[in-house]
C-alpha cells in the first residue's frame, strides 16, 4: 500500500519541481516576445475594462507586471507558473516570470490572470534584480469594479488576479518568486 501512497505524493513534488526548472523567463523568438507582449496588453485592458480604476492606479506606479495566463495545480504540494511583461511608465521593459510553491491541504487546478503593481522604485529594483519573493496567495485581490481603489501594499507590493478558470480548494503555505529578463 505504502508505493500507491507515495506515487501520489511524488508526482506533484516532481510537478513543482519541474516548473521552477523547465521555464525560462523570455521567450527566445521575438514571435514569441510579441505574442506574449500582446497577450499581456489583452489581458491588462480586460483587466482594466473590469475594474476602471486600475489604469489610473497603474499610472502612478514606478511599474508594474502583467501575467496573462499562470496555471496553477496541487494535490498535498503544488505550484503555479506563468510568464509576463514587465511595464515602467506605460512601456515594455523586460520579460518576468512567476513561480509558486504551497504545501497543505489543497487540491484542484485553476488559471488565472495576475497583475502585480509596484509602488516604489526600490521595490521595482528588487523586482529587478531577481531576488524578489512574496505571499501573493494571502495578498492577492479579486479583480471587481472598484477593488484597486482599495489596494493593500505590503512592501511596495499589490497583487491583483482576474479572470479565473478552474477550481482549486486550499488552505496551504507558500509564495511566489519572480525573476526578470531586460527586454
Amino acid at each position: 500500500m505504502a508505493a500507491p501512497f507515495t506515487l501520489k505524493l511524488g508526482i506533484p513534488v516532481i510537478l513543482v519541481v519541474s516548473l521552477g526548472i523547465a521555464c525560462s523567463t523570455a521567450p527566445k523568438t521575438e514571435g514569441g516576445k510579441s505574442d506574449l507582449e500582446a497577450q499581456a496588453a489583452s489581458a491588462l485592458s480586460k483587466a482594466e475594462a473590469a475594474d476602471p480604476t486600475l489604469g489610473p492606479l497603474l499610472r502612478d506606479m514606478a511599474g508594474y507586471a502583467v501575467f496573462p495566463e499562470v496555471k496553477k495545480g496541487g494535490l498535498v504540494a503544488g505550484g503555479a507558473y506563468g510568464k509576463g511583461v514587465l511595464y515602467e511608465r506605460g512601456a515594455v521593459v523586460g520579460y518576468c516570470d512567476v513561480s509558486q510553491q504551497t504545501i497543505g491541504a489543497q487540491i484542484g487546478g485553476q488559471k488565472y490572470t495576475e497583475i502585480v503593481a509596484i509602488q516604489t522604485r526600490d521595490a521595482l529594483s528588487r523586482f529587478k534584480s531577481g531576488n524578489f519573493s512574496f505571499d501573493a496567495q494571502a495578498s492577492a485581490v479579486a479583480m471587481n469594479a472598484g477593488s484597486s481603489a482599495n489596494a493593500k501594499f505590503t512592501n511596495g507590493v499589490a497583487v491583483f488576479r482576474t479572470d479565473e478558470k478552474g477550481l482549486m480548494a486550499e488552505a496551504s503555505i507558500g509564495g511566489q518568486e519572480v525573476s526578470y529578463q531586460p527586454k
